[in-house]
């Protein structure tokens, strides 16, 4: 093998985010095909993808360079600072770059965030073990050419040769800009004047020379610009691909000495100890205790407390007892050989601190749920030996792997427990995880369109195209291999081939930085020796590991999950209505009974809305099959309701009800299976059968599971043999061991944790019992957490009204910020559910009504009450919010403006005097009236400050008039048995929703309406949409003539659009003609104003959509009526209009 010649030091790779297109393993690759040694990597400003890098450059036999390309402070240009390299040459080094990278980061200097101010340098040991190299052009030294200050070259040289003695690089780049020659001639120069080192390098920003219009869209994206844009920055150059050692050999033949320190400074770069074992923070106990030994004390104590919940009569405690203290025992030992009590005093801790602050924790998630040892210290709420939860299947004695507790907080309190981690372990040993959003092929195609300034729907189209499937990432290619339409739409677009050239390079690659879900690091100390920081805004709250979650576990670090559930949050509010209505009650969720009848009628019933993991309407309709009477029936729908095992439903339910015989292959798998009715429903059930009937160690057992659900034929081939011969032993012929075996794999490959299972079940349960017990406080409940959407808020107040619960609606004198349940059967709507409401703004809301009382009308409110704007005061008009001191919203409406000003001139006034010291007298106060809004103006003004009607039914404002279409109800339509060749039905209703979808035979939509029995979806297809396209108006009235047919794919009638009418159109089809009738006192001015109105409202495209106008006289004696030449188009507008007109007493559509 020939010496190498050359060593690549400045890569960025796709981690760089900004810039920088280059994949790991491919560039990896590459160097080792080229006969390559080393290779380094210098993202900007960051290590994102450092430790991968490094591992999988020693998997490959390339040795790893760590390194940064940093942002040195420019005083002068704060939006312009230098570029310069640090390179790791030791552990030393690492952490000295992880201290710089985070201080830059947690600088509180927001006009500098991410940079490095040169003065850190100068702090002891700042700069140890880092490797120096100058910049290039971009470097402090670079720069002074094009500055006009190269006199000054060498005495910044020096001062940066004394803050890396011996460690600082002069850096040489040749990437075909410019001015390269002209500043690599300059810098070698000066190198030689200071009597410091060159070395070549190389830009490396993407891996061939044809990536490089596609790193120029990347750019672009990031930035914001088009490749279009006369004003784009290009700063990059063909030339910064991966170039081979011979033709880096060529660009510095003129520079040995640059290329020869290129392999001596690969010599000095030798990073080790960056991986280690998971290390934990040490968990402060009492004097004298081991971890070992107060553990041992806390569990044994903590389950007596639990045994005296559990069992009331001592006797039967004492009876029960010795079964936990052995299964205590056993799973004591096992933690303490696997040196975790460590892991567990920490987790208990800050559960139980949470529990003890008013921060709602859940039961247990995930495998957790099956420790004894979690729940005696209060970390799981699930009593393991109830459920036959098992350990193993949590921490396995024969796997060794760090146990993994996933915690579910109250989503609105996590933080607080956050906080009390920071406290105790210190704020630079606790941060957030970071993780990398990636270009997926949707993304990509609509983010490659905007750089090539293709208009949006154009790239929304070919975007729709791609399909979304749950669990997996479509990629380009499926999309191409697997939907026709989208293959066809390119090969017939020219810029859609060209956006598909662009899109494949660039799908998949780093698009930018987010935080984990849940994810806490705790280090033994501070974090910065482990991996550095990264922080996009200065918040402390945001700061996260620049690791993500694999690899801040590689480094050492161990990883808590602090996971928010809305769920806990809605329990909490819950609590705290039933305590406000149940004064010295202090309501104990965790001592609800479990056997609660009316609870399991719930279930059902199917009556789950907003009962967590089972609200649904697949879920809803299994319920009602399956009739659940137990917890354990839950925990197995709630396990079986999954693509894989929801093909077992049928026979679950057959089995339940004694339907179908309930058979064991052995007699011993009946004590596992008796709960799930002979059905392998759970992971534990494998185990356990594994155990009984194979003789396997429940350690084994977990290790058979993990390997079936693996699918590892070796391995699968070996277990076969060994449960085999097990079986055997237990007196089972090689047949049956056999055929259960087969068992135990197909149904491993989707059997669900029983103990993750079981503690959402009791969850479920629990919102269960409240939704029954107390309504109005859980749904309350429920409101307060999704008052931002507004359809999902709809959905939670009909659903109450179905259960008993009367709505009663937002008003300035009773209403919080939030829902409130002021008894046990009523809700009242909160103004946080009014669209833009504030919530600082209703909380002085309600401070100003507390200290001075109820409001008596809009003017005393706008003068009570400054911080409400116009748009904020209509809402509260339109959402009826005054109705309960005046109802006449329209009139309310009129008077907002008047009543801002008046408030404010009263403001002004307070505590004025005038010049002879009187009190200034308020000014009078004048209302405009105005003409009461009709029902159906109301509710669209509902809609348009709630996003939904509250008062009452569209529908029902017009049921009355669509009598004579003799329209199907939809709730009848949607159970309407239909005949083989379909039946052709009328339907009215509201249009709710409109969605347009590009199919392969043309467009068509799928159209919802709403006649307030139900909702139904009609289709209307590429001709009959077409035609009546503009008929489908979001809260218009449409009268349908559909075909109704039953879809044995769906299981339920579909219908279809033959004819739609709008309500002008069916006014004009079905009424005689409108009546007008003038009285008394009709003058020439009014007679103009009719005439005006009337001529508007002409049917002047003669569409045939005009009704008949007779205009009766009631005055002086005289009587008659006239009907007009010409029809008008009866709008519920134009209707109104007329109808406020002077002199016109009475107007009628007559049928």
């Amino acid at each position: 093998m020939t010496a190498p010649r050359f060593v690549h030091l400045r890569m960025h790779t796709e981690y760089s985010v900004t810039d920088g297109i280059t994949r790991i393993d491919p560039a990896i690759h590459k160097v080792a095909e080229q006969g390559g040694v080393a290779l380094g990597i210098t993202d900007l400003m960051n290590i994102f993808g450092g430790l991968r890098f490094y591992t999988h450059a020693q998997a490959a036999g390339i040795k790893p360079i760590m390194g940064c390309d940093i942002r040195v402070r420019n005083p002068e240009r704060p939006n312009d600072p230098y570029r310069m390299a640090l390179l790791c040459m030791n552990h030393t080094g690492y952490h000295s770059l992880c201290e710089l990278l985070s201080r830059a980061f947690l600088d509180k200097d927001e006009a500098y965030r991410g940079q490095i101010d040169e003065n850190w340098f100068d702090e002891p040991n700042a700069t140890e073990g880092l490797i120096l190299l100058t910049g290039g052009p971009d470097g402090r030294i670079g720069k002074l050419l094009s500055l006009g200050k190269e006199k000054i070259g060498t005495t910044e040289l020096n001062q940066w040769a004394k803050r890396f003695p011996g460690r600082c690089y002069v850096e040489l780049q040749r990437a075909g800009r410019p001015d390269d020659d002209a500043i690599v001639r300059y810098l070698a120069n000066i190198a030689v004047q200071v009597g410091l080192p060159v070395v070549a390098t190389h830009p490396v920003q993407f891996l061939n020379p044809e990536d490089f219009e596609a790193h120029e869209v990347r750019c672009c994206i990031a930035s914001g610009y088009t490749l279009a844009d006369p004003n784009r920055p290009k700063p990059y150059t063909p030339e910064q691909y991966l170039k081979s050692e011979e033709e880096m050999c060529e660009l510095f033949a003129d520079l040995p000495s640059a290329l020869e320190n290129t392999i001596e400074i690969a010599k000095r770069c030798n990073l080790d100890g960056v991986l280690s074992k998971p290390q934990l923070p040490l968990f402060p106990t009492p004097e004298g205790m081991s971890l070992d030994d107060y553990m041992d004390h806390l569990a044994h104590e903590g389950l007596e407390k639990r045994l005296a919940f559990l069992y009331d009569d001592e006797a039967v405690r004492n009876e029960k007892r010795p079964a936990y203290l052995e299964r205590l025992e056993y799973e004591l030992g096992i933690i303490k050989k696997m040196e975790f009590p460590g892991y567990f005093l920490i987790v208990q801790d800050f559960i139980n601190w949470s529990k003890t602050h008013g921060v709602p924790v859940g039961p247990g998630r995930g495998s957790g749920a099956g420790s004894l040892v979690a729940y005696s210290l209060g970390i799981t709420d699930l009593d393991p030996l109830k459920f036959d939860l098992l350990f193993e299947r949590f921490l396995n004695p024969e796997r060794v792997s760090m146990p993994d507790f996933d915690v579910d907080f109250c989503q609105y309190n996590r933080d607080r427990t956050i906080e009390y981690v920071k406290k105790t372990y210190g704020a630079d040993a606790v941060s957030q995880i970071a993780t990398f959003g990636t270009m997926g092929a949707k993304a990509v195609v609509r983010d490659v369109a905007r750089v090539l300034s293709m208009p949006y729907s154009k790239a929304d189209r070919l975007s729709k195209l791609i399909p979304a499937q749950p669990g997996k990432n479509v990629t380009l290619q499926d999309a191409l291999d697997e939907v026709p339409e989208f293959k066809e739409a390119i090969e017939g677009d020219e810029s859609y081939k060209e956006l598909m050239r662009l899109a494949k390079p660039l799908e998949g690659i780093t698009r930018n930085l987010g935080m984990h879900a849940g994810g806490v690091l705790i280090a033994p100390g501070k974090l910065t020796d482990f991996c550095p920081l990264y922080n996009s805004d200065g918040a402390p709250e945001n700061t996260v590991s620049q690791y993500d979650k694999k690899d801040v576990e590689n480094v050492g670090l161990v990883k808590f999950d602090f996971l928010g559930l809305t769920t806990l949050s809605i329990l909490q509010k819950a609590k705290e209505y039933i305590d406000l209505l149940n004064p010295g009650m202090d309501f104990e969720l965790e001592r609800i009974p479990i056997d609660d009848v009316p609870t399991y009628e719930c279930f059902q019933k199917g009556n789950t809305v907003a009962v967590f993991q089972f609200e649904s309407d697949g879920m809803q309709a299994l319920l009602k099959e399956a009739k659940p009477d137990c917890l354990e029936d839950l925990v197995a729908l709630n396990a079986l309701y999954r693509p894989g095992p929801m093909d077992l439903i049928p026979s679950f339910i057959e089995r339940k009800f004694g339907r179908e015989k309930v058979t064991y292959l052995d007699q011993r798998m009946e004590p596992v299976l008796r709960e799930t009715y002979g059905i392998m429903v759970y992971q534990e059930q494998v185990m356990r059968v594994a155990q009984v009937v194979g003789g396997y160690s429940l350690g084994g057992a977990d290790l058979l599971r993990r390997a079936m659900g693996k699918k590892n034929v070796e391995e699968m081939k070996r277990q076969r043999a060994v449960f085999v011969k097990g079986a055997g032993e237990r007196g089972v012929s090689e047949s049956v061991a056999t055929e259960i075996f087969d068992l135990m794999e197909k149904f491993a490959g989707y059997g669900f944790n029983k103990s993750h299972a079981a503690a959402y079940s009791y969850v479920a349960y629990q919102t269960a019992y409240l939704k029954v017990h107390h309504t109005a406080a859980f749904m309350a409940a429920n409101l307060c957490m999704v008052m931002d959407q507004a359809d999902k808020m709809k959905g939670l107040i009909d659903d109450a009204k179905h259960n008993g619960v009367t709505l009663l609606p937002p008003d300035i004198n009773k209403s919080d910020w939030f829902f409130t349940a002021p008894d046990p059967t009523h809700i009242r709507f909160g103004l946080g559910g009014i669209k833009g409401m504030g919530q600082q703004q209703v909380e002085l809301l309600m401070q100003v009504r507390r200290e001075g009382g109820p409001f008596k009308d809009l003017f005393d409110f706008t003068e009570r009450v400054p911080n409400m704007n116009q748009r904020l005061l209509e809402s509260l008009v339109r959402s009826g919010a005054f109705d309960s001191i005046e109802p006449n919203r329209a009139k309310l409406m009129a008077n907002v403006r008047n009543a801002i000003d008046a408030g404010q001139k009263a403001i002004e006034n307070a505590g004025q005097t005038s010049l002879f010291g009187d009190i200034d007298e308020a000014p009078a106060i004048v209302w405009i009236d105005a003409v009461e809004w009709t029902d159906a103006q109301k509710l669209l003004g509902e809609k348009e400050a709630l996003g939904f009607w509250l008062s009452g039914h569209m529908f029902d404002c017009y049921a009355k008039e669509l009598a004579n279409y003799q329209a199907m109800s939809l709730a009848k339509a949607l159970t309407l048995h239909t005949s083989k060749g379909g039946q052709e039905v009328r339907l009215a209703g509201v249009v709710t929703a409109v969605k347009v979808v590009q199919g392969a035979k043309g467009r068509f939509a799928a159209i919802t309406i709403d006649d307030g029995t139900t909702k139904l979806e009609v289709r209307c297809f590429s001709e009959v949409w077409e035609k009546y396209r503009n008929t489908f108006v979001p809260d218009a009235i449409v009268c349908l003539r559909v075909q109704v047919r039953w879809s044995d794919f769906r299981k339920a009638n579909s219908f279809s659009v033959l004819e739609a009418l709008d309500l002008p159109s069916y006014r004009a089809s079905n009424a005689k003609h409108l009546s007008l009738t003038l009285g008394e006192g009709f003058s020439k001015k009014d007679f103009a104003e009719l005439k005006a109105a009337l001529t508007a409202a002409k049917d002047a495209n003669k569409e045939d959509i005009g009704i008949n106008v007779c205009v009766r006289v009631q005055a002086d004696k005289l009587e008659g009526e006239v009907y007009l030449p010409f029809t008008v188009v009866a709008t519920d507008e134009m209707i109104q209009r007329l109808g406020n007109l002077p002199g016109v007493v009475a107007h009628t559509l007559c049928y």
